[in-house]
C-alpha cells in the first residue's frame, strides 16, 4: 500500500528528466501509467475484499508523531475515485495540452497533487493529514495558474491558495484541540472517544474549525467564490481537481469524522443549512453564466452543497446517499468538463452566446454531454446515474424527521423544512442542466464556429467515453456498486454496519418521486420563461457579491500592509535592531514569569571565598569596563579593540576556571571576530556620535539595552537554577570513552555524538566558502560590475 501511496511523489522526482525526450514519448504517458498502476492496485483490494490495510512507520516517537496509513471502505472509495479519474484525466491531457507547453511542470504538479490526495484520505495521523492538506492547496495553486501569462490565472490561483490557506489553519487549530481532548493523534483512536468529545468545552470550537476547514476546500457558501475562478485553469485541471478530488477533500474530511459528530445537533443545523444554501446558491448563479466552464463551476458548487447537506444529516439513507452522489458526481461531471474542454479545443471558444448548432457538428461530444447533463439534471430516465442518487436524497430528506429524533425546537422545524429547500435547490440544478446543453447543441451555430467545429480524434474522446460509460454503467448495476463499493464506504462513516441498500429505478409513487415530477415539471417552465425572469439576477445578487467582498478585504490587507512595511522597513539599523530586541526581550520575560518558570538557586553554584576570587573579580571588573567603554568612544578602531578585552576576559575566566579548550576556543572566535570587525569598519563611513542626540531617543536606548541584559541575565540564571529534566551531562560522562574512546568528554560530544550535526555545519561552511569565492572571481572578471 504504502508505494502505491509515494508512486505519485516518486514518478514525480523522475519526470523532469523524462520531460526532455516528451518529442520521441509524451510526457503523458509516465503520468498515465502511474495513475493507472495505482488505480488497478487498489482496484484489486476492492475485488480481494481486503479493505483494512495498515501500514504503520514511528517517524518520532518522542513527539507521538507515525506515519500511519489505513485503507477501510471510506479511504478505498476515494483511492479509487482519485487514482481512476487521475489515469483517465492524464490520459485526456495528452492529447489537449501541446508539445510546446511546460509539460514538465503539469505533470510534476498533477502526480503532486495526486500524491496529497491519496495521503489525505489514507492517513490515520492527523498531522500527516494536515500535511498532505496543505500540499494539496499548493499544488493546486502551482495547477491552476500554470498558465501564468494570463493574469486571470495568477489572481484565480491566488483567490484559491489564499481562501483554502484559511481553511488549512483552522484544520490545524481543530485537529490540534482533538489531540488534546483524546490524548491520541490516530484517527481511528479519535473515532472512538466521541463521547469524550462531544462532552469537552472544546466541542464547538473543534466542530467550527473543522466545518471551516471543509467549507473553504469544497466551496461551500460564502467561501465558494474561487472555485469560478479556478476555471482558468486547463480544463483537464479543472475535469480533475473540480470534480472528483480537490473540491471532495473537504467532503472527506466531514465524513471521516461523522461518527464522532452526527449525533449533535448542532453539526446538524449547521451542516444542513450551509450544504442547502450552497445547493440553492449554486444552481441560481449557474444559470447566469455564459462561459462553459462557468456554468459548469457553480454546478459543481450546488451539487457538493447537496452532499454536504446530506452529510449533515446523520441517518442512515442521507450518508450512504452522500457516498453515492459523489461517486455519480464524478462521473458526470468529469465527463462534462472534458466535453467543455473538447469544445473549446475545436472551436476556440466557451462563450454559450456563441455557440449553438454543434450537436451536427459534434455529434459524439453531443451524446457525452447529453448523457452527462441529463445525469447530472436527475432526469428520471433508467441509463442516468444521476437520478438515482438524486432519488435517494430525496427520500433521505423526506424521511429525515421520521428517521432521527430532535431535542430541541429549532432542530425539529429545520427537519420539516428540509425536504421544501431541497426541491427549491434541486429545481435550479436542472435548469442550468438544459441550459447548458440545449444553448450548445441545439438551435443555430456562429457561421466562424460552425467553420472549424468537430469531434476530435479518439484519443480526446476516449476519456470522456469512458466517463460517460461509467454514468450508464452504475445505473445498470446499481446494487452491484452499492455491495461492494458504497456501503462498505457508508460503513466506514456511520460506525455502524447498515442494512443492504437496494437500488432500484422505480419504487412505486413515493414522495421521492413525486419531488423528482416537481423538479422535472418546474424545471421546464423555469427554462422555457428564462428570457422573463433572468432579470431577477440585477437584484439579487445584484450589486453585492463575494468576489466585491474579497477584493475590499484584499486591496485593504495590501495598503495596510505597504503602510505597515514603509514604516518599518525604514533602512535604519538601530531601529531594526530595537524592534527584534525589544520583542525578543519582552516576550522571553512574559513567558518566563508568566509560567513562574524563573527560579534561583544556588544549590550547585561554587561558594564564593574573597581571597580565592580576586582574581576572577578583576577580570569581571575589567570586561564590565570594558564593555562601557565600548559604547562610549569617539573612534570605531577604539571601539573594536575595546570589544575585545571583553572576549579575552572571558577566555582568562576559563582559564581560572580550569577549562583550557574552551579558552582555546574562545581565543580563536574572538581574534577572528576582532579581524573581521576591522575589515568590516574598513568600509564603513567614519563612526560619529550625534552629539545633540534628543534625550527621548538616549532614554529609549538605555530602556532597550537594560530590557536585553535583564532577559539575558534571567534567562541564564534560571535554565541553570531549575532542573525539569535530568541532567545529560551524566551519560557523556559515563560513556564517553566507553563509546567514543576519548577523554576529552567535548570533542567526543563534537565529533562522535554529534557527529552529523558537526559534519553539516563544516559543510555549510564549505558551501559559504565556495559561494564567496564565486563572487569573488565573479567580481574580478567583470571588473566594476
Amino acid at each position: 500500500m504504502i508505494i502505491a501511496i509515494l508512486m505519485p511523489f516518486l514518478i514525480a522526482l523522475c519526470i523532469p528528466f523524462i520531460a526532455k525526450f516528451k518529442y520521441r514519448i509524451h510526457t503523458g504517458y509516465v503520468a498515465f501509467a502511474a495513475s493507472l498502476s495505482i488505480f488497478l492496485y487498489f482496484l484489486t483490494l476492492l475485488i480481494s475484499g481486503k479493505t483494512d490495510i495498515l501500514y504503520h512507520y514511528s517517524w518520532i516517537p518522542s513527539l507521538g508523531l507515525d506515519l500511519t496509513f489505513y485503507t477501510d471502505g471510506l479511504a478505498l472509495f476515494f483511492a479509487l475515485l482519485i487514482s481512476g479519474i487521475g489515469a483517465l484525466v492524464a490520459f485526456y491531457s495528452i492529447h489537449y495540452l501541446d508539445l510546446e507547453e511546460r509539460l514538465g511542470s503539469f505533470y510534476v504538479y498533477l502526480l503532486l497533487f495526486m500524491g496529497a490526495m491519496l495521503g489525505i484520505v489514507t492517513s490515520d495521523n492527523i498531522y500527516a493529514l494536515y500535511t498532505f492538506w496543505e500540499l494539496t492547496s499548493v499544488s493546486s495553486f502551482l495547477l491552476i495558474s500554470f498558465w501564468f501569462n494570463r493574469k486571470a490565472s495568477t489572481d484565480g490561483a491566488l483567490k484559491s491558495m489564499l481562501i483554502t490557506f484559511l481553511g488549512g489553519f483552522a484544520l490545524l487549530g481543530g485537529l490540534a484541540l482533538l489531540h488534546l481532548v483524546t490524548g491520541s493523534a490516530s484517527i481511528r483512536e479519535i473515532l472512538t472517544k466521541g463521547d469524550l468529545i462531544l462532552g469537552s468545552d472544546w466541542f464547538p470550537l473543534i466542530v467550527v474549525l473543522l466545518l471551516l476547514a471543509a467549507c473553504t476546500k469544497s466551496a461551500q457558501f460564502p467561501f465558494h467564490i474561487w472555485l469560478p475562478d479556478a476555471m482558468e485553469a486547463p480544463t483537464p485541471v479543472s475535469a480533475y481537481l473540480h470534480s472528483a478530488t480537490m473540491v471532495k477533500a473537504g467532503l472527506f474530511l466531514l465524513l471521516r469524522f461523522t461518527p464522532v459528530f452526527r449525533e449533535s445537533e448542532a453539526f446538524f443545523i449547521a451542516v444542513s443549512i450551509i450544504g442547502l444554501l450552497t445547493l440553492f446558491w449554486g444552481s441560481y448563479m449557474a444559470v447566469r453564466q455564459t462561459d462553459l466552464k462557468g456554468i459548469l463551476a457553480f454546478s459543481t458548487v450546488s451539487q457538493l452543497g447537496m452532499i454536504m447537506a446530506m452529510i449533515g444529516y446523520g441517518t442512515e439513507a442521507a450518508i450512504f446517499a452522500a457516498i453515492f452522489h459523489i461517486l455519480n458526481h464524478a462521473t458526470f461531471k468529469g465527463s462534462l468538463f472534458m466535453a467543455v474542454g473538447i469544445i473549446d479545443h475545436e472551436t476556440g471558444t466557451r462563450d454559450i452566446r456563441r455557440l449553438g448548432g454543434l450537436w451536427k457538428l459534434m455529434p459524439i461530444t453531443g451524446i457525452i454531454s447529453v448523457l452527462a447533463a441529463f445525469s447530472m439534471a436527475g432526469v428520471p430516465l433508467p441509463i442516468l446515474n444521476g437520478f438515482y442518487s438524486k432519488e435517494e436524497f430525496f427520500a433521505s430528506s423526506w424521511d429525515l424527521s421520521a428517521d432521527r429524533a430532535f431535542g430541541t425546537g429549532f432542530a425539529s422545524v429545520l427537519a420539516d423544512i428540509v425536504p421544501y429547500a431541497a426541491v427549491a435547490g434541486s429545481i435550479f440544478t436542472f435548469v442550468y442542466s438544459m441550459y447548458f446543453y440545449f444553448r450548445t447543441f441545439t438551435g443555430k451555430s456562429e457561421t466562424t464556429v460552425a467553420k472549424k467545429a468537430h469531434d476530435p480524434k479518439f484519443g480526446m474522446l476516449l476519456s470522456p467515453v469512458l466517463l460517460v460509460s461509467g454514468v450508464i454503467l452504475i445505473s445498470i448495476f446499481p446494487n452491484w456498486f452499492s455491495r461492494h463499493l458504497l456501503l462498505p464506504a457508508a460503513n466506514a462513516v456511520y460506525g455502524e454496519t447498515m442494512e443492504a441498500h437496494s437500488i432500484h429505478f422505480w419504487h412505486g409513487l413515493v414522495p421521492a418521486l413525486l419531488m423528482s415530477l416537481i423538479v422535472v415539471i418546474s424545471g421546464i417552465l423555469l427554462y422555457s420563461t428564462r428570457s422573463y425572469w433572468t432579470g431577477l439576477y440585477k437584484l439579487l445578487p445584484g450589486r453585492l457579491s463575494g468576489n466585491n467582498v474579497y477584493s475590499v478585504i484584499l486591496n485593504a490587507s495590501e495598503k495596510q500592509t505597504k503602510k505597515l512595511n514603509d514604516h518599518i522597513v525604514s533602512g535604519s539599523l538601530r531601529q531594526y535592531n530595537a524592534i527584534i530586541i525589544s520583542f525578543i526581550s519582552i516576550l522571553t520575560l512574559l513567558v518566563l514569569f508568566g509560567t513562574n518558570s524563573f527560579d534561583l538557586s544556588n544549590m550547585d553554584t561554587s561558594p564564593v571565598s574573597l581571597p580565592q576570587s580576586l582574581p576572577e573579580l578583576a577580570v569581571a571588573v575589567i570586561m564590565i569596563a570594558a564593555a562601557f567603554g565600548s559604547t562610549v568612544s569617539q573612534k570605531k578602531l577604539t571601539a573594536v579593540i575595546i570589544l575585545g578585552v571583553v572576549g579575552y576576559g572571558l577566555s582568562i575566566l576559563f582559564v581560572l576556571f580550569r577549562a583550557p579548550d574552551l579558552a582555546l576556543t574562545q581565543l580563536s572566535i574572538e581574534t577572528i571576530t576582532v579581524v573581521l570587525f576591522l575589515l568590516c569598519f574598513r568600509h564603513l563611513p567614519e563612526f560619529k556620535r550625534e552629539r545633540k542626540e534628543k534625550l527621548s531617543k538616549k532614554i529609549t536606548n538605555i530602556i532597550i539595552a537594560s530590557l536585553c541584559g535583564l532577559m539575558m541575565m534571567l534567562v541564564g540564571l534560571a535554565a541553570y537554577s531549575q532542573r525539569l529534566f535530568p541532567a545529560i551531562s551524566d551519560y557523556f560522562i559515563e560513556n564517553s570513552y566507553k563509546l567514543g574512546g576519548g577523554d576529552n568528554i567535548v570533542n567526543v560530544i563534537l565529533v562522535d555524538f554529534r557527529g552529523l550535526d558537526t559534519l553539516f555545519e563544516i559543510t555549510v561552511l564549505a558551501i559559504a566558502a565556495l559561494g564567496i569565492y564565486s563572487l569573488i572571481k565573479l567580481r574580478q572578471k567583470g571588473g566594476d560590475r
